[in-house]
């Protein structure tokens, strides 16, 4: 029996229970009422108000509401939407779900209202201006054939895709109509954790429902969406499938973001909701309307977290700032001198707490801007200027297996102290990996614990040893001989498409491996 049906049981099972005990009070009311002590009868003196100050937005859902739309996508052929096949539950993630409206395709066990066709979106939308744009998610109306939108007065319109980013997830639509209500537009930079926020959507079909809450933290990356370019704000809002794209609210009845997305286990909400910030939203529709598109600042480098065993390997005084783990040929980065090893710890003066930080910073810039990075290389502080160029998406290569080896020399038993076996690679080996010239040692066998503890594993592949870069077996061993028991040692390591810097504690002498 599932916790979701035992607590559905108990709710049932608890209404006879309390019928029973009304009963049974007023059954004997005649002997109970002599008994009542004076202090729990009614005082004449009113109580006093011990919490007061509560938010009313009584004032701010009449002003705003009319603002706020419902929209209805068709998306594909319903006919194929209906045929398809819904994928197995497992199979769907349970964290960051998408709030598609009721009967998504996709979506076992959760069909719309009255039945409605699987080829349906619907979410919330909300005015922007006068004249009749609409801002909504990207993934509401992604692949949609037919936009209709529902205003406050049961209006219905058919609405154009002006254009939308996936990267934001923001879509910008146009309606033919004017003088509508047009919300305004607030500032998403001067929210602050523990302010008041409200919500308005259509949950589940429900149209114009408000709930409120408070912004939980800012700046939120998500590591469950390719959004590197959203910081996102965290709300306690309650949210659910269909208020995707509705608008969230300060309580001065501004827009500061657009509700996306939710933590959940259950696809419902958990106290845990997503928005995009207004500011990041707005960059995109202004691209969006003189372009149809969106374009983003790229300075071309891979970067990651600074954790404790990289600081302490790499000397670094803390663990703030992004650590740059590659640095893509005649990028941007390169042109302007950055360093594989550098640690980004500001951009044009704002410090960097955390790499998530890095990528809103640049993607709001367009590109040809000129930017200044604060690097810390070798213990010193230094700015690097950087001109950056338009964001490219595409991926890399793959990487070939290195645990049955094809080419190069076949592995040996290890001779460093952290007992990676190595096995030379080939040309076509770099070529495939897009590998410099005598750059990387593939990883055939991990036999020392450490470095399976750390995370290193048979077919990756090994490009440097702290600021050593390495291109055979022979030079690996030459560059881990030099490291000590206990002292931790930074690799760079590629996996798949991935660059990344991994620190390794060799054993001391006498520890059992």
């Amino acid at each position: 029996m599932s916790q979701g049906n035992v607590q559905f049981r108990s709710m049932k099972s608890g209404l006879p229970i309390l019928a029973l005990v009304a009963a049974t009070v007023v059954a004997t009311s005649a002997v109970v009422v002599p008994v009542v002590s004076t202090a729990q009868s009614p005082s004449a003196k009113p109580a006093p108000q011990l919490v007061a100050g509560l938010p009313d937005f009584t004032r701010l859902v009449e002003q705003v509401g009319p603002g706020v739309v419902s929209v209805e996508a068709e998306i594909g052929n319903p006919r194929t939407a209906n045929n398809a096949q819904a994928p197995d539950e497992q199979e769907i993630p349970e964290i960051f779900r998408r709030f598609f409206g009721p009967g998504f395709p996709g979506m076992p066990g959760m069909p719309g209202p009255q039945g409605g066709p699987r080829g349906v979106s619907q979410g919330t939308g909300f005015i922007i201006s006068e004249d009749g744009y609409v801002l909504t998610n990207h993934h509401v109306v992604d692949g949609a054939g037919e936009i209709r939108i529902t205003l406050s007065d049961r209006r219905e319109l058919t609405a154009k895709l002006v254009g939308s980013d996936e990267q934001s997830d923001v879509a910008l639509l146009k309606v033919a109509a004017s003088d509508l209500p047009a919300l305004r537009i607030g500032d998403s930079d001067k929210l602050k954790p523990g302010q008041w926020v409200v919500a308005i959507g259509s949950p589940f079909g429900l149209d114009h429902s408000v709930t409120a809450g408070i912004v939980s933290a800012v700046g939120r990356a998500n590591p469950y969406a390719n959004q590197r370019y959203v910081p996102f704000i965290q709300t306690d809002v309650a949210i659910n499938r269909g208020n995707s794209g509705g608008p969230l609210l300060d309580t001065r009845g501004q827009v500061v973001g657009i509700n996306s997305q939710i933590f959940s286990n259950s696809g419902g909400y958990m106290g845990v909701s997503f928005a995009i910030p207004i500011g990041t939203a707005m960059s995109a529709v202004n691209q969006l309307k003189a372009t149809g598109r969106v374009q983003r600042g790229m300075v071309g480098v891979n970067l990651q977290e600074v954790s404790p065993d990289i600081a302490r390997a790499a000397n670094l005084p803390d663990t703030r700032g992004a650590l740059v783990a590659g640095v893509q040929p005649d990028g941007p980065g390169e042109k302007a001198g950055i360093r594989r090893g550098d640690v980004i710890r500001s951009v044009d003066g704002r410090q960097v707490n955390a790499s998530s930080e890095v990528p809103p910073i640049i993607g709001a810039m367009a590109p040809g801007s000129r930017v200044t990075l604060g690097v810390l290389r070798d213990g010193r502080e230094r700015d690097i200027a950087v001109t950056l160029a338009p964001l490219d998406e595409s991926a890399a290569g793959g990487t070939p297996s290195f645990e049955e080896p094809q080419r190069g020399t076949a592995p040996s038993a290890s001779s460093n102290p952290l007992g990676l076996v190595g096995q030379d690679l080939d040309a076509d080996d770099r070529r495939q990996i897009g590998l410099e010239p005598e750059e990387g040692v593939g990883i055939a066998r991990v036999q020392g614990l450490a470095a399976r503890e750390a995370g290193i594993r048979p077919g990756d592949v090994v490009l440097a040893v702290g600021s050593t870069t390495v291109g055979s077996v022979a030079a690996l061993d030459r560059a881990l001989a030099k490291v000590k028991g206990g002292d931790a040692v930074m690799l760079l390591v590629r996996r798949g498409n991935g660059t990344q810097y991994v620190a390794v504690t060799p054993r001391v002498d006498g520890e059992e491996e």
